[in-house]
């Protein structure tokens, strides 16, 4: 225990000495609770302001309406299935850390705390709740400011249009934080209240080992979060990019018509995939990155109620700085995509610059006299973080704007046929790792020599310090693809498609430097993570040459392979089921192909709903499992390897994939946008039309998960620490057996239920049965109230 008391405090801080070293768990939150309920008032004022914006036509209100519907049709079932999973872990939850506390490994007292089931399992279900609360909220008004967002380019011009669609993003942003920072500040002074701790003999050390109780009840905070977000993206992902390729090889394609054309069956369904998969799944995804960073720092902090109480403050301090550079975003009519781009980085921008002068002022007043020193690397820490962030950014923006040299590259590829095309996407996505992995080496190294493992951890607090319009630029691109749909669908004039594409181009590319910024924070995160839970398991060291850590770091390294190309392999098959139903309306509703029919476009929406909820179960259930497995069966230092092998390979196929295929479809763009290489309808363009295909689940399914991936199963492992705290290589292998039986379980129940009964893709159209009833969990929009 005298090893355990000599950390807790490594920087003296006595109750004597002024504020906020004598501070309460109360103080500590103080601002974080404060700035988050502005955050909270500030997404119901954007959300007045939005609605203040004209909705447009019958015409597309009736399509918004179909969208929205969808959206909520899709989360529903997706929360229905995601219920069970959650009260199922809640349970075990509370009966593993009841029987066995894991508060009594920092305690003196004799009768262990068995609230620490109550309170982990709490926590859990919090966060899980928060989470789907965001991602949901999001969605719904990102399927609002879709139509205002089109009304505004028909009616207003490029400048509103942009306003209007960074505006229905900044709700979400401004959401994700604001609950966030909400739910950690009030379990984190919830989780001090009484605590069984027992004395060490001073007061301050006894407040201390309390702070590190409660601060680590949050891992399961995390843990709840993480889960929401994997399956949301993964989910969200299948969905959308199912019904985007279906839509787009038989649209397209085989039928020649153009995108988002109202004749094509799924098209609807693609405009709701938008929403589920880039609204709600991204804000479920940088969610847990924003709270995971908190939580990373605040347990490395080892019970220094200044080093818990900053991470809080900072994120506060964002909010703040993020209100400021969402009033910095304006451009005027008639602009190009670089003054687009430069539109949204003055909001990006300036909300740095004031978080950065936010950072100094708390730095200066929490550390003051002897401990400034100490202070101001923590600082340049945040600030390093901040700048990496932006930095990597501006890499993955040169690799997948088609003002640039790579994505233009590609275009004219194309000339030659798509399978060039194909090649030289896969070559840019590849040479793009560098960047971003030297600036994060480089974030690494820096932070780890001015303030250890703390610092790298608080780097990544300041990176995603301004969530709140970095995360408004990128859910601003799906809003933007659906006006463009909507403007098509509803045959509103040239002008405004042309306006609309403009926008949406820009989204293509906020949307791929979104993800970058989310694996670059995820990164940072889950390395710190990993030094969290290296030091909740008492892994004293992890040498590489150990046979039993490298075999971790090889099975962690395939991991991130399996889950990708699960994921890959569900949207192929989501989207043969799509591609069958929409050849089956073409060859069957008389006049569909000439437009004097409608399409039955909720059957599109059902099938992506009831595909992309079967096949999220088992890349959940292997990413849950996987840290469980390592760690039961053989013990913390494989799950130590493990969890570095997974960082490691996971971070660069992650940047590879979303990186190739946002160069993929800002290939295309290039051609339909500034007319590069004849235009639309040649060959060229056929050809980028394929990579852009190929490119849908590498960015927006397979690539976006990854880090998520890394950053739950880090998670999971920091929140079973306590329960392996100290084992010995094979010790207690028999305990693996159980999650391995339940990986076995899962893929005999996902094979026999889902995968069995594939369809025949290449079967012809009378041999497919033309009215399959729809599956009975769904709901259809059909089935839902009229949304107005």
């Amino acid at each position: 225990m005298s090893g355990v008391l000599g950390s807790l405090m490594p920087n003296p801080c006595t109750s004597d000495m002024p504020y906020p070293c004598n501070t309460t768990s109360i103080n500590i939150v103080s601002l974080s609770l404060a700035c988050s309920g502005i955050a909270l008032l500030m997404a119901i004022f954007l959300t007045k302001k939005l609605q203040s914006y004209e909705r447009g036509s019958d015409e597309m209100n009736k399509l918004c309406d179909k969208i929205k519907s969808g959206a909520k049709a899709f989360l529903v079932t997706e929360y229905k299935y995601l219920t069970m999973f959650v009260f199922l872990v809640f349970a075990v939850l509370i009966i593993i850390y009841t029987l066995d506390p894991p508060s009594n490994l920092l305690s003196l007292a004799d009768n262990p705390d068995r609230l620490d089931g109550i309170r982990a399992g709490g926590c859990f279900i919090a966060g899980a709740l928060l989470s789907a609360g965001a991602g949901w909220a999001g969605m719904s008004v990102a399927t609002d400011a879709n139509v205002r967002t089109t009304q505004a380019a028909d009616k207003q011009g490029l400048s509103v249009a942009l306003r209007v669609a960074f505006t229905g993003g900044a709700v979400m942003g401004f959401t994700v934080v604001g609950l966030g920072l909400a739910g950690l500040s009030f379990f984190l002074w919830l989780m001090t209240l009484n605590r069984s701790v027992g004395e060490l003999g001073t007061a301050e050390a006894t407040a201390a080992k309390s702070l590190i109780a409660a601060v680590d009840s949050l891992a399961s905070f995390g843990f709840g979060a993480s889960s929401i977000a994997l399956f949301a993206r993964v989910a969200g992902g299948i969905y959308t990019k199912a019904a985007d390729v279906g839509a787009d090889l038989v649209g397209k394609v085989e039928m020649d018509i153009p995108e988002d054309d109202p004749r094509n069956p799924a098209v609807i369904a693609d405009n709701v995939g938008d929403n589920v998969g880039d609204v709600a799944g991204m804000g479920a995804d940088l969610f847990e990155s924003f709270v995971g960073s908190i939580i990373a720092a605040a347990t490395l902090a080892n019970g220094n109620a200044v080093k818990v109480a900053l991470p809080f403050w900072i994120a506060g301090a964002g909010i703040v700085a993020s209100m400021f550079g969402f009033y910095a975003v304006s451009t005027k009519d008639g602009a190009n995509q670089r003054q687009l781009m430069m539109a949204l980085h003055k909001g990006v921008i300036s909300s740095s610059v004031l978080v950065l002068a936010f950072s100094a002022i708390i730095v200066s007043q929490f550390f003051p006299g002897d401990q400034a020193a100490e202070g101001w690397k923590i600082f340049a820490c945040i600030a390093i973080g901040l700048i990496a962030g932006i930095l990597i950014g501006q890499a993955t923006e040169y690799y997948t704007s088609y003002s640039f040299w790579p994505t233009q590259s590609i275009t004219e590829a194309g000339v030659t046929g798509p399978a060039t095309v194909i090649i030289q996407g896969l070559g840019i996505g590849m040479m793009s790792c560098v960047p971003p992995v030297l600036i994060i080496v480089a974030t690494i190294l820096g932070c780890n020599a001015l303030s250890g493992d703390y610092g790298v951890a608080m780097a990544a607090v300041g990176m995603l310090s301004t969530l709140g319009v970095t995360l408004a630029t990128d859910a601003y691109g799906p809003i933007a693809d659906n006006a463009g749909g909507i403007a098509e669908m509803a045959e509103l004039e040239e002008r405004v498609r042309e306006t609309t594409d403009a926008l949406d181009a820009l989204g293509n590319t906020t949307a791929a430097t979104g993800k970058g910024f989310a694996i670059g924070s995820a990164v940072l995160t889950s390395l710190s993570l990993l030094t969290a839970f290296k030091d909740k398991a008492q892994v004293v060291s992890a040498d590489i040459g150990d046979p039993v850590v490298l075999s971790g770091v090889l099975f962690g390294a395939m991991l991130p392979f399996l889950f990708a190309a699960l994921t890959m392999l569900s949207v192929q098959k989501a989207a043969g089921a799509i591609i069958i139903e929409v050849r089956r309306q073409f060859a069957t509703i008389d006049g569909l192909r000439e437009g004097t029919a409608e399409a039955d476009s909720d059957r599109c929406v059902a099938i992506s709903t009831q595909s992309s909820v079967e096949e999220m179960i088992l890349p959940g259930v292997y990413a849950v499992l996987s840290p469980l497995i390592a760690g039961l069966l053989i013990g913390p230092k494989c799950l130590t390897g493990m969890l570095g092998g997974a960082i490691a390979s996971g971070m660069m196929l992650a940047i590879m994939m979303a990186n190739a295929g946002g160069a993929w479809d800002n290939s295309k763009k290039y051609i339909e946008i500034e007319g590069a290489c004849g235009g639309k309808g040649t060959t060229t363009h056929k050809a980028c039309v394929v990579g852009d295909t190929v490119g849908d689940p590498f960015k927006d399914t397979s690539g976006p998960s990854l880090n998520i991936l890394i950053k739950l199963m880090s998670m999971v492992s920091l929140t079973a620490a306590p329960i392996i705290r100290g084992w010995q290589d094979w010790q207690f292998w028999y305990w693996g057996l159980l999650p391995i039986g339940l990986c076995i379980i899962a893929t005999i129940f996902v094979h026999h239920f889902y995968w069995k009964n594939t369809q025949d893709i290449a079967a012809p159209i009378d041999e497919v049965v033309k009215d399959e009833p729809l599956a009975k969990d769904v709901e259809t929009p059909a089935a839902e109230e009229h949304i107005s």
